[in-house]
């Protein structure tokens, strides 16, 4: 059974996968107390893939991450982390995982280099003789190479999420969680984590990113899930979901005054963008609207499916509004 949400077909059950999954939720759910952090979430990470995880503050993105990686016990439902059952296949599962999550915990006193090889000492698939040489080339990697030796207290933020994220790609891995990797980055900063979540999807790594910045998760995420009061509120391919709102088309034209004036003319809601001329198709039909265009000696240039931007999506799916707003708005 699916409910539709603004357009979008969302599974009260997630489909049977036709894909390898790296990570599935079942039945999730988390109280504490009387207050409910997450409500039965079904989740599907297909293997290779990079899911953008989105939500609002509160919605429980953080408390299903820290029960996919084990770290929180569910009230109820069921965890599978790399084929195996979490919490109690913590030990077989996470050592082919890399994880980031909220804010990196080192000791303030040693350096980032002194902090990452005791982290790389406890690694186990980690030989003793590769330490030194594993810790080098993770803080190339996140550009701490020059700060390696500042304590860790002196660091800022930014340099904070640096040093977690070296750790979490000390050694190969088969699944890396990053909960807000590019909190307290700069621009460029940003760009160099982009890139080494490219970099991981090229290897064939299954990355798993919780980010509130819409266009990062829209430039780097091959697959959403959109969170919203502990729940899921969709998730899939992110071009299938972008694909799947209100239908319109995207006209180019150099008459685009004209063309809006001729569609309004037949009532066919429409306006003018930077990109051209965007037409509701929910009362008419592609067909339709360039035979108005061209009955109206209206010159097109170029017609074709509008997709929906990721921002209006996820405003669509976590800003509902209630049967009595919608009731008040049709009237």
């Amino acid at each position: 059974m699916s409910t539709a949400l603004t357009g979008v077909a969302v599974s009260e059950e997630a489909a049977t996968p036709t894909v390898p999954l790296a990570a599935r939720a079942r039945g999730l759910r988390k109280t504490y107390g009387s207050t409910v952090a997450v409500d039965h979430v079904d989740l599907d990470v297909p293997q290779g893939a990079v899911l953008g995880m989105l939500g609002p503050n509160g919605s429980g993105k953080t408390t299903t991450i820290r029960m996919l990686l084990g770290l929180v016990r569910p009230t109820a439902g069921d965890v599978r982390l790399l084929g195996h059952p979490m919490p109690d296949g913590a030990g077989r599962a996470l050592p082919d995982v890399g994880a980031l999550v909220e804010a990196p915990g080192f000791h303030p006193f040693l350096s980032g280099r002194e902090n990452l090889l005791r982290l790389a000492s406890a690694e186990p698939r980690l030989a003793t003789a590769g330490v030194a040489g594993a810790v080098d080339a993770a803080l190339e990697r996140v550009g701490l190479s020059s700060a390696a030796g500042r304590r860790y207290r002196a660091y800022s933020l930014g340099m904070k999420q640096r040093l977690g994220l070296a750790g979490a790609l000390l050694v190969p891995r088969r699944m890396v969680v990053l909960d807000e990797p590019t909190n307290g980055l700069d621009p460029a900063g940003t760009r160099e984590v982009r890139a080494i979540i490219a970099e991981l999807h090229a290897a064939g790594v299954t990355v798993l990113v919780s980010s509130h910045l819409l266009a990062e998760v829209e430039a780097t995420c091959t697959h959403v899930a959109v969170l919203h009061e502990g729940g899921v509120v969709a998730q899939g391919e992110l071009s299938e979901l972008l694909e799947s709102g209100s239908p319109a088309l995207l006209v180019s034209t150099p008459d685009g005054s004209g063309a809006v004036a001729a569609l309004r003319e037949r009532r066919v809601p429409s306006r003018l963008t930077p990109q051209g001329v965007r037409v509701d198709l929910s009362a008419t039909t592609a067909p339709e609207v360039v035979a108005a265009l061209v009955h109206a000696e209206v010159p097109v240039h170029e017609v074709r499916r509008a997709r929906t931007g990721l921002e209006d999506l996820f405003a669509r799916l976590t800003q509902q509004e209630g049967p009595d707003e919608q009731q008040e708005a049709a009237t």
